[in-house]
């Protein structure tokens, strides 16, 4: 009987070890490798899968090796590289062929389309484990698939801007990338996370980190002009300003590729290929909440909203009854 009894002493420090933060040591010195590795970061649905698909398709028509990772849990980045098909993420083959006694090759997580070669990290299912700790999972096997061999000149990695986790910030505490693009539009959720992600590169510079900013691309660009005069306050450049337009709305939703020199929209795209090889690692200035609210009418965000302290009696509401002084009061002689 003894032997049916679970060790729960194990499986304690089992879910200890999955809800902990990892080492986020910070290596010194300039990066030395010839492969560029840029990671990616945005607010979710903003359209960092859109950008990088034709990012990177433009990227191999002129020649360059890419690879493009997605390191979103949505697993939505090769989608639209892949006409809409999903391809399987490294963490479902890596747990599908552990259950099996197999080791994972190359072919079974990297696939390849008009030149660009592409695959996706993946993630948990919902409540059942941390993206953040399989983010460094899937990291790990890339390692041992060989990584660090690959003869790549670009290496993009879409990461969810979101999260602020130790897993999703992985390429700028750990130096794994030379530099980081920022993905916003002119709202002030995405030009929060943009802040976010611009926070993290400075406070890890501050710790002998080398990832700098290389600039931001607006997607979705309607003139209101607030994500140009965040990269203005901030001190970064604008890489590409990506209109809202209907065609490419109608494209994206549909799985077409523009990033191509077939398509009307080829040149914005090669112009973006050619300012991410240029751009260097810049450190940002990042602004603080009433800065950032700053960029827009107040009458639009509440800004010059003045905050109103709460009082005990309001905090109790009908439970609030006047209390008996213990306060001594004399007379005037």
């Amino acid at each position: 009987m003894a032997g049916d009894v679970p060790n729960l002493k194990e499986f304690d420090q089992r879910l200890r070890d999955e809800a902990s933060e990892p080492t986020l040591e910070v290596p010194q010195g300039e990066p030395t490798s010839k492969t560029q590795i840029i990671a990616i970061y945005g607010k979710g649905g903003i359209g960092k899968s859109f950008t990088l698909a034709n990012l990177s398709h433009m990227m191999a028509e002129q020649g360059k090796r890419v690879l493009l990772i997605g390191c979103d849990p949505k697993s939505d980045t090769t989608s639209l590289l892949f006409g809409g098909k999903a391809c399987p993420t490294i963490i479902e083959t890596s747990t599908r062929k552990k259950l099996a006694g197999e080791e994972v090759k190359i072919g079974d997580v990297c696939f390849k389309r008009g030149g660009v070669f592409a695959m996706e990290l993946g993630g948990p299912e919902v409540g059942r484990g941390c993206g953040g700790r399989g983010i460094i999972h899937g990291f790990e096997l890339l390692e041992k698939l060989g990584f660090h061999d690959w003869d790549f000149d670009y290496v993009l990695l879409d990461f969810l801007g979101d999260v602020v986790c130790g897993g999703f910030g992985l390429p700028i505490a750990r130096d794994m990338a030379q530099k980081v693009i920022l993905v916003a539009s002119n709202d002030l959720q995405s030009l929060y996370v943009a802040n976010n992600v611009c926070s993290a590169v400075e406070y890890f510079r501050k710790l002998g980190g080398n990832v700098g900013v290389a600039g931001l691309v607006i997607n979705k660009d309607d003139g209101s002009g607030e994500a140009a005069a965040f990269a203005e306050a901030v001190d970064i450049p604008i890489l590409a300003s990506i209109p809202q337009d209907d065609d490419l709305r109608k494209k994206s939703a549909n799985y077409q590729i523009v990033g191509t020199a077939q398509s009307q929209w080829g040149q914005l795209f090669a112009e973006l290929g050619d300012n991410v090889a240029v751009a260097p690692p810049v450190r940002p200035a990042p602004l603080d909440q009433d800065g950032l609210l700053g960029l827009f009418d107040a009458s639009e965000t509440g800004g010059d909203y003045v905050l109103v302290p709460a009082t005990d009696t309001d905090m109790r509401g009908k439970n609030a009854e006047p209390k008996p002084s213990l306060e001594v009061v004399y007379d005037e002689a």
